[in-house]
């Protein structure tokens, strides 16, 4: 599913999105094609289940967005992190 039919399908609603393809330019990234996996109210329950969800399957590319958004773009971030040796 495209952006355009999940905001129409979904008006004014909160959607958590899995990103089935996208690509990424100047760090940026853009989902292509979608799979809606709920909708909700309000960001707070999207953001509960979006947290279950990337726990269980961290690998598998979720995203929350508005469908008053008409753009969606995610900016990446280099992850800084502590890592530890193990001796």
């Amino acid at each position: 599913m495209k952006w355009e039919q999940v905001r129409e399908q979904y008006p004014e609603q909160w959607v958590l999105i899995e990103a089935i393809s996208a690509y990424s330019e100047n760090s940026i990234r853009y989902p292509e094609e979608l799979s809606v996996i709920s909708n909700f109210p309000d960001s707070t329950t999207a953001w509960k289940e979006y947290k279950k969800l990337h726990l269980a399957e961290p690998s598998r590319e979720y995203y929350i967005f508005h469908t008053d958004n008409d753009i969606l773009q995610v900016e990446e971030q280099k992850f800084v992190g502590v890592t530890r040796r193990l001796q």
